[in-house]
């Protein structure tokens, strides 16, 4: 959630500077792009070259340097976030009172983004009606405080004045920012990988679905702040996005089974799995021996999971299918789109090289019930997901 944005770190003079090394690795990770500003006192605490080298920026610290001017207006429009990590008693009593005598402090009254201030200090330091006082005038400005946290501190005494944990800071700046993310407050469902039809304890029946664009299509949902539940057949592929709920399943049936129980609830359902069509109608309790020359299998259909869910499909919620398709295309996913009740369908052609299953790149076609086609060029499945979660918005109520 914080992929692409631009945080504006400010060290000052405490030792909880060496946290910020820490912390600008967080932000880093999670793909945000930092600079940092630092008071001159917080180099006693942490050098300039590990600010530089972690955050893979150069670092600010004076009006002048070199002879270059760093502009503390151009930074204060360059950040979506501003934040002040460690904010020490001294800081945060100029930043109350308008005190303006070195980078960070003019960054900080230049800045029209959300600012952050994490106090770091000792006990008494930060229980002193002066500085509570200075931390109330902060938060009536519309800056947000992230308090210090109760612990051991740097003097041995143990109480309130230990800055938050960089992992923590990180966190609620995602918080923040997924508060404004066009699906909060959604849920979604999504299936993706195949489903394995056993013909005994050791055989089955399936195909070369990977599962990677269901997985990409979730991440991607769950990135722009819904809520995900990802219903997979076997696969290798996993997720760590806090928002996406995995479940694990192995048949058509136990699929049918997760997607009827989630589908309720859901405002977003995306049918990306590849589902077999058939199951064997006996399942052998012990492995079938290789005897005849000819072995015979009958089948019985599955049930279709995306028509069974879209005659309970109501007005607000969004479906989506998808198409594999080898021969009459076009004509096959239109089918599709309108006898399962869907918003539109995702057509793959098996034709298109470097698309379908098992690679990382698709090329795909959709259709939608306004009767409007939409083609898009071979790109890595991520950017397919991004294309198929933009048109989910246009169907937002």
């Amino acid at each position: 959630m914080l992929k692409g944005k631009k945080i504006l770190l400010g060290i000052t003079g405490s030792i909880a500077a060496y946290k910020s090394a820490i912390l600008i690795r967080e932000l880093v990770k999670k793909q945000a792009e930092v600079k940092v500003i630092a008071s001159s006192s917080a180099f006693e605490f942490i050098t300039p070259l590990t600010l530089s080298t972690l955050s893979k920026n150069p670092v600010y610290s004076e009006f002048v340097d070199g002879g270059i001017w760093n502009n503390h207006v151009e930074l204060g429009e360059w950040a979506d976030a501003y934040l002040i990590a460690p904010a020490s008693a001294n800081t945060v009593a100029k930043m109350a009172n308008g005190v303006c005598d070195n980078l960070l402090l003019a960054t900080y009254l230049s800045a029209k983004c959300p600012v952050f201030v994490c106090p770091a200090m000792d006990l008494d330091m930060y229980q002193h009606p002066t500085f509570q006082q200075n931390l109330k005038k902060l938060l009536s400005f519309g800056n947000k405080v992230i308090e210090a946290k109760y612990g051991e501190l740097a003097s041995g005494l143990v109480g309130q004045g230990r800055m938050e944990e960089p992992e923590i800071i990180a966190l609620k700046l995602e918080e923040f920012f997924s508060s404004h993310l066009p699906l909060k407050g959604k849920n979604a469902l999504v299936t993706a990988g195949p489903t394995y039809e056993a013909l005994d304890p050791v055989r089955y029946i399936g195909n070369h679905s990977s599962g990677k664009m269901g997985f990409a299509i979730a991440e991607n949902l769950a990135k722009k702040g819904a809520e995900v539940t990802l219903i997979a057949g076997p696969t290798a592929l996993k997720t760590s996005h806090p928002n996406v709920r995995f479940i694990g399943i192995t048949s058509a049936e136990e699929m049918f089974a997760q997607a009827s129980k989630y589908f309720p609830v859901a405002d977003i359902a995306v049918f990306a799995a590849a589902v077999a069509d058939y199951t064997p109608k006996k399942q052998s309790k012990e492995k079938i021996k290789k005897e005849d020359e000819t072995f015979s299998l009958e089948l019985v259909k599955t049930k279709d999971i995306a028509k069974e869910l879209g005659k309970l499909k109501k007005s607000h919620q969004v479906t989506v299918g998808f198409a594999l398709e080898t021969q009459d295309e076009e004509q096959n996913a239109v089918k599709k789109l309108l006898s399962k009740n869907l918003d539109f369908i995702v057509l793959n052609s098996m034709g298109d090289e470097g698309a379908g299953f098992q690679y990382d790149t698709n090329k795909v076609t959709i259709f939608d019930k306004h009767k409007q086609k939409t083609a898009y060029d071979l790109k890595p499945k991520n950017e397919v997901a991004e294309d198929i979660v933009t048109k989910i918005l246009t169907f937002i109520p």
